[in-house]
């Protein structure tokens, strides 16, 4: 079954907004940060994962956000340029700001934390008037980063996006991505994160996630389906919960629910799986599949990239997605 329309005569398949920044991933893993002495760099921000998951395999993809006027900035849009991701609403901000850095410590494949320096950062600054809506009408589908919530003018650019996205019929993804070091309050997660589900088709977080949404409002209820219930009393048709190596449900408007599947893996660190997860997901949405076998695609391509040292430059192509799971599933 659709649950919505893909407007295939539009020029730009998949567009994201919201964070951009630098992955510094531990060379030397199964050990603390205090005793890491190098690292090697990557794109990070989990839309921006997302979108190079989805350009990867093969979508027409841009990105709306702003990185720093220093050589971060430029290894970030030249590193987008490299992968076919339109980068002409990717501005380069020129207040000093500077660019969000994610270190990571890999002390062993289920201990992994991430060390931030998001203060200043460019992606924050993002503009209502950095929005075009010519460039949102362009695009079959335009993905939210919660993150991109937590502070102005990027907030405000966020919800015009919002707006400009249902006011074109171009489908929007929700994606709560929610940190805890860049909001100040878990109030305010629950109130901004929440006018965006209002207004998306398609919203994907873990349970922790979801009731961040629910805080403000009244008791948790810690119950998925009555999650899903809530919003799809507003617009959404398709609410899916991820529960990391226990796999996913996604919940469909009509009443129904699948529970999705994960795949062995040769785990080197937990981050970046669920950011492949969703590209994956979101390409088999947007190709016409049902909800399981987007499920399954989205697994797949989460044990590729959790068995990798990267996130962005492991994001894997159709057929490699594809043989995990013919691996996985012809075998008796």
């Amino acid at each position: 079954m659709s649950y919505f329309t893909f407007d295939e005569s539009r020029p730009m398949d998949f567009i994201a907004i919201g964070r951009l920044c630098i992955d510094l991933n531990a060379n030397e893993i199964h050990r603390p940060m205090e005793e890491t002495r190098t690292f090697t760099k990557y794109v990070g921000g989990s839309p921006a994962n997302i979108t190079i998951a989805v350009a990867k395999l093969g979508k027409k993809s841009g990105f709306i956000g702003r990185v720093s006027d220093d050589q971060h900035g430029r290894f970030i849009t030249n590193y987008l340029q490299e992968r076919g991701i339109d980068t002409s609403c990717v501005i380069t901000d020129k207040s000093g700001t500077v660019t969000g850095l994610a270190f990571t410590e890999i002390k062993s494949p289920t201990e992994c934390s991430i060390l931030m320096y998001r203060d200043n950062v460019a992606d924050l600054k993002l503009e209502p008037a950095d929005v075009s809506e010519e460039y949102i009408k362009n695009a079959k589908a335009i993905m939210i980063s919660g993150t991109a919530l937590a502070a102005s003018p990027s907030r405000e650019a966020v919800l015009k996006a919002v707006d400009l996205a249902r006011k074109n019929g171009t489908v929007v993804f929700f994606d709560i991505d929610y940190r805890p070091y860049t909001w100040k309050s878990r109030e305010e997660v629950g109130i901004y994160c929440s006018l965006v589900a209002e207004k998306s088709d398609v919203i994907l977080g873990g349970r922790e996630e979801f009731d961040l949404l629910e805080e403000p409002y009244g008791p948790l209820q810690n119950d998925d389906q009555a999650t899903a219930d809530r919003w799809f009393a507003h617009h959404a048709q398709i609410v899916l919960v991820k529960r990391g190596g226990d796999g996913s449900t996604a919940f469909t408007k009509d009443g129904q629910s699948f529970k999705g599947t994960t795949f062995p893996a040769n785990v080197v660190k937990t981050f970046g799986a669920g950011d492949s997860f969703a590209g994956a997901f979101i390409y088999g949405l947007m190709n016409g599949w049902d909800i399981a076998r987007c499920q399954q695609f989205g697994a797949a391509s989460a044990s590729i990239v959790v068995s990798s040292h990267s996130c962005s430059d492991a994001m894997p192509s159709a057929e490699e997605i594809q043989a995990v799971i013919d691996k996985h599933t012809t075998t008796v």
